[in-house]
């Protein structure tokens, strides 16, 4: 990756965060192609670029998004820098959460005053980040009306440059669910604001319906829908899909451990799940998480566990109800029983599809 920041002649837009940075990176790389631009997708996404670096030219775009090991020893900088949030994640890789939080900030280490930088100011570890950095910071929050940047205010984005509040986006127009993915694309509005216009914006958020695995509507069965979110692969993200929901549902949760706390995503099951499926390493530590939860008492919800992801999906789908939702949000990595989300995710589709066959 490295050498390809040194050779590559396009602007390099680059996104890392714990939670998100697929979806932001999508919806970047679709505003500017929708723009008109000609643009280039890679990193821990897509294809490797390297070996295009000679078909692309310096009026292009390049968009990436890299990951914690990508960065980790980084000592070049893009153009333009996108940390979506910061919370724990592969600690059980990263000997701490410092070299964690470490390894992201490369992404904005070697900027200078000509590059950008764009933080979530909701996020604590995020927002303290601005005074490391030598390029000038664009923050986006969903809660605070914010001086300079990217905000929500009564279900609109508003951009703030200059004292001038400009209005870009309804969230009701966002195809895509849950108040995340308004998050993403506040992050994506920051990254490409002086480069899109407000047409092209709203028109990727009236029509992109998603990257796979996230959150991906799979098929409705006897009135029960299920969904696909095997990219949740942190309890951070496995709640937010939870929220994505107007009522209870029925997760299926579980994996490889990656040594992070699932004490508040139990706090949140309890909320917002009606009948827990677990499988996996895991199994244990988020079953433990619920039961000494807030608000937790027995059978609220009801915790059953399975041996198989098959097995999952077949507990579940019998004792789901007319208007229910089914949703595969692991909260953990893949690598117990999978190579990676997915495979995970596409098994998930196949059991889900096979039903009643």
């Amino acid at each position: 990756m490295e050498v390809f920041f040194d050779v590559c002649p396009a602007k390099i837009i680059a996104i890392t965060g714990s939670d998100g940075k697929t979806t932001t990176t999508t919806l970047i790389y679709k505003m500017l192609t929708e723009q008109g631009y000609k643009c280039w997708l890679g990193g821990n996404i897509g294809t490797p670029l390297l070996s295009d670096v000679e078909n692309i030219s310096v009026t292009d775009k390049v968009i990436l998004e890299l990951s914690s090991f990508q960065l980790h020893s980084m000592r070049s900088s893009p153009n333009i820098a996108v940390i979506t949030n910061l919370s724990p994640n592969h600690l059980d890789v990263h000997k701490s959460m410092e070299e964690y939080i470490t390894a992201k900030e490369n992404i904005f280490a070697y900027q200078d005053k000509t590059d950008k930088l764009v933080l979530n100011y909701d996020n604590e570890i995020t927002r303290e980040l601005c005074q490391k950095s030598n390029a000038p910071v664009t923050m986006f929050s969903r809660t605070s009306n914010i001086k300079t940047g990217v905000y929500l205010k009564n279900e609109q984005i508003f951009v703030c440059e200059d004292d001038k509040e400009i209005e870009v986006l309804n969230i009701n127009d966002i195809l895509l669910p849950g108040v995340h993915n308004v998050e993403n694309y506040m992050a994506a509005i920051a990254a490409v604001w002086g480069l899109v216009e407000v047409k092209a914006i709203r028109n990727i958020a009236k029509n992109f319906g998603g990257v796979q695995h996230r959150i991906e509507f799979v098929r409705e069965v006897n009135d029960v829908k299920y969904y696909n979110d095997s990219i949740a692969s942190s309890p951070t993200r496995a709640r937010a899909g939870l929220y994505s929901f107007d009522k209870k549902v029925i997760m299926i949760a579980g994996g490889y451990d990656k040594n992070i706390p699932f004490d508040d995503l139990g706090n949140d099951i309890v909320k917002r799940v009606k009948l827990l499926v677990l499988m996996g390493k895991t199994l244990p530590k988020i079953k433990k998480a619920v039961e000494e939860a807030d608000g937790y008492s027995e059978n609220n919800p009801p915790i059953i566990t399975a041996d198989s992801l098959k097995d999952a999906v077949i507990k579940a789908t019998k004792l789901a109800k007319s208007g229910d939702i089914i949703i595969l949000s692991p909260a953990c990595a893949s690598f117990d029983m999978f190579k990676n989300f997915e495979e995970r995710g596409n098994q998930f589709k196949q059991i889900v599809m096979e039903l009643g066959l």
